[in-house]
Formats: C-alpha cells, sequence, structure tokens
C-alpha cells in the first residue's frame, strides 16, 4: 500500500458522507448536475484569511495571487477577505474586472508581458511589476504615446532564494525579475520620466512548509529592500515581499507554522529601518489561502480487476487535477489526500488504484490506496484542489471538457 496525503481540517461526515459546507457530497453533485464537480468552502477560505489576520503583523498588507483560483465567486468572495489582487496576465487583469474589483487594488507580474497587456494595464491604472529594463522602455512609450501617468514597480531577482521551496524563482538566473544590482539604476530612470513610483516586488518561491526558511527569506528581503532604497535615493511607497506559504499534499507533510512566522515578522517590522518606516508592506499567497478549501468529486464508472489489483475508474482525471495525477512538477509520483465521498467514514478495507477516465496510463489520481470499498456510483473526493486545479489542468485533452465548479 502507498500512504494518502493528510486530509485537511475542517471536513466531517454527515449520515456517512463527506460535507462540505455544511452540505453532503451527494446533494452538491445533484445541485451541479453532474460529476467532476470542484467545490470551494467559503467557511474554510474565511477561516483561513481570519487565521492569517489574527498571526501576521496588523501593519502586513495581505494580496491574493488569482493564478491559483480566478473562479468567479471565489474572486468576488475573497475580495472581502484581502487587501490586493496579483495577476499575471491580461485575461486575469479582465477577470478582476469582471468581478467588479477596482484595478487599483492589482499588481500585474509576469516576465513575457505583450504591448497590448501592458497597454491595457496602464489604462486600467493597475501596478506592473517590471521585468526587464526593455519592459520598462515599453511601458514608458506606450504611457507617453497615451499621455497617462503610469504605475510602476520592478520586480527584483534576488541573490538569495527560498530554502525548501516547490519552485525557485529567485537566486541565480531567473526570467523572473531584474537581477538586483541593476534594480537602482532603472528605479531612478522611472522616477526622471514621470512614472508613479510604486516599489519594488521581491518574489523566491512556493510551497514552503518549513517557517525558519521563510523567516529567514523575509529577514533578507527587507534588508535588499532597504539597502535598495538607499541606492534608489527615494522613498519606497510599497513592497510587495512574495509568499511562499506551503500547505501539506502528501503523506508526512507538516502543516507551515505560521505563528511563527507571524511572530518573527512582528519583531521585524518592530524594528523596520528608517527607509521602510511609511512602506507599505504586504505578502503575496495563493495556494495558502484557497488550496485547501477546494475538493474535486468525481464519480466511479467501472471497477475492474487487472492480475490482482482493483482498479476504481472515475469520470474525472489529470484533465481536470494535473498536480494530483504526479504530472504537475512532481519528480516522484505520491498520493494526494483522497477519500471515498460517499462513505467517508467506514473503515478501509481494501487496497485500490483510482484512475480516471482518459486514455494514458499517466491518468492516475491514487496508487495502492487503503480505501473503503467503493462500488460504481460512489464519489471519491480529491482534496487541495482549491489551488491550480481547474484552470492548471488540461481540460480540451482527448475532449471531456471542463469540470463544473460551484462555491458553499
Amino acid at each position: 500500500m502507498k500512504p494518502l496525503g493528510p486530509i485537511p481540517d475542517g471536513f466531517v461526515a454527515v449520515d456517512g458522507e463527506l460535507a462540505i459546507g455544511g452540505r453532503k457530497a451527494s446533494d452538491l453533485v445533484a445541485e451541479a448536475g453532474a460529476t467532476p464537480l470542484f467545490v470551494y468552502s467559503r467557511d474554510m477560505l474565511r477561516g483561513r484569511a481570519a487565521a492569517l489576520r489574527d498571526t501576521m503583523p496588523e501593519r502586513l498588507g495581505i494580496n491574493y495571487a488569482i493564478k491559483a483560483n480566478p473562479h468567479a465567486p471565489v474572486l468576488e468572495f475573497m475580495a472581502g477577505l484581502v487587501d490586493g489582487f496579483d495577476v499575471a496576465s491580461a485575461g486575469e487583469l479582465a477577470r478582476l474586472g469582471e468581478a467588479g474589483i477596482d484595478p487599483a487594488w492589482v499588481s500585474f507580474a509576469g516576465p513575457g508581458k505583450r504591448d497590448e497587456e501592458l497597454e491595457f494595464a496602464i489604462s486600467a491604472s493597475c501596478t506592473i511589476n517590471l521585468e526587464s529594463e526593455g519592459e520598462a522602455r515599453r511601458a514608458l512609450a506606450i504611457a507617453e504615446r497615451r499621455g497617462v501617468r503610469p504605475r510602476l514597480a520592478i520586480r527584483v531577482n534576488p541573490s538569495f532564494e527560498l530554502r525548501g521551496s516547490g519552485m525557485k524563482m529567485g537566486g541565480g538566473a531567473k526570467q523572473f525579475g531584474i537581477d538586483e544590482e541593476r534594480v537602482p539604476a532603472l528605479a531612478r530612470k522611472i522616477i526622471a520620466a514621470g512614472a508613479e513610483w510604486r516599489g519594488l516586488h521581491i518574489f523566491t518561491g512556493s510551497q514552503a512548509l518549513d517557517a525558519e526558511a521563510i523567516i529567514e527569506t523575509q529577514a533578507n528581503v527587507l534588508a535588499l529592500a532597504d539597502r535598495l532604497a538607499g541606492e534608489i535615493g527615494a522613498a519606497l511607497p510599497k513592497l510587495n515581499m512574495g509568499g511562499g506559504f506551503g500547505i501539506p499534499y502528501f503523506n508526512g507533510d507538516t502543516p507551515l507554522d505560521i505563528q511563527a512566522v507571524g511572530a518573527a515578522l512582528s519583531d521585524r517590522f518592530a524594528e523596520l529601518p528608517d527607509n521602510l518606516a511609511a512602506t507599505e508592506l504586504c505578502i503575496e499567497l495563493g495556494r495558502y489561502l484557497v488550496g485547501e478549501a477546494g475538493v474535486y468529486l468525481t464519480r466511479i464508472i467501472d471497477r475492474k480487476i487487472s492480475h490482482g489489483q482493483t482498479f476504481l475508474i472515475t469520470d474525472g482525471g489529470l484533465h481536470h487535477q494535473l498536480a494530483a495525477s504526479g504530472n504537475f512538477g512532481t519528480v516522484v509520483r505520491r498520493n494526494y489526500p483522497l477519500a471515498i465521498a460517499t462513505h467517508f467514514d467506514a473503515v478501509p478495507e481494501e487496497e485500490a488504484n483510482v484512475v480516471g477516465c482518459l486514455c494514458t496510463p499517466l491518468d492516475r489520481l491514487a496508487d495502492q490506496a487503503h480505501l473503503p470499498r467503493a462500488e460504481v456510483g460512489d464519489l471519491v473526493a480529491v482534496f487541495c484542489a482549491g489551488a491550480y486545479g481547474a484552470t492548471a489542468s488540461p481540460a480540451d485533452f482527448l475532449g471531456h471538457g471542463p469540470a463544473r465548479q460551484m462555491l458553499v
């Protein structure tokens, strides 16, 4: 047998079934009309935001990186929980506009912004986190042509990285940001050109569970921002300190100690240098805010035995949950948190492989998992599905189409 990942706290059984937001999985599927279905819990989103507010310094702003989950009802709900939004494309910026969110709340990062994206962001008064000197020249030229004052910040590629992060986005040669030694000269050019100077964005990595590594990186970010502000010779209006907060996906993962992170950051904020005394400070989180609030529900449509192994074949799969299949950056495939939703409180009694409906051996949701006996018609729940699920998976692969989504 291969162990399953840990199911997040907050999920209970009602009449033996998994309940999400107090409602049974089968009732949610009936309302949606069919499976597969992503369900996102308002209670869990609200609870995660409240826990962050309780543990982080009061001065710290919390931004939501919508790449994690841009479902419109989620965006509208998150607007009441966070202080700003971060996007990585004009398409994401447009989604926020459709959700009625003020672009002045938004910053736009990404190493390949097209001219039309820069123009859209400048017209919307969105803050652009510049990723190169060339991008800065293009943004200034577009703003001059349109006769407007752009809101520009610089994304910094620092010399350090976030230890233990799932994806390293700083340190060494990177497509992200401008190497730290070139930042002061570019910032002075931006200010001299008459742009509205919006400060720095320093994002070093993601999906870290080691509190000490995050504490170390945040200290390095503050020290670097202090030094760069001094070299720029102008006040630093805002510092986006990045994120990196991870969630447990696999057996043996330990939840991030946010109390330790918050306490250390509070100590740092109590002794900020003069260059950062009036700076607006924020962190940028996606997965940590929404990941554990989502569940992917898929129905078993066949049960078969092959060479003595049981296969539970579902109507879902990697086209909706690429990460759970092990095909989204995982080197060695491990099982996500998964359960038989319609027998959520039942005792495990068999070893089974849970697979999707796609014609590829890569389409696996759980290998050799210890589960309650399940039959055709039962529902399977894949947890930690609130981030990088629906929009980070190849929904059109083999023509099965996208999953339904709902916020409860």
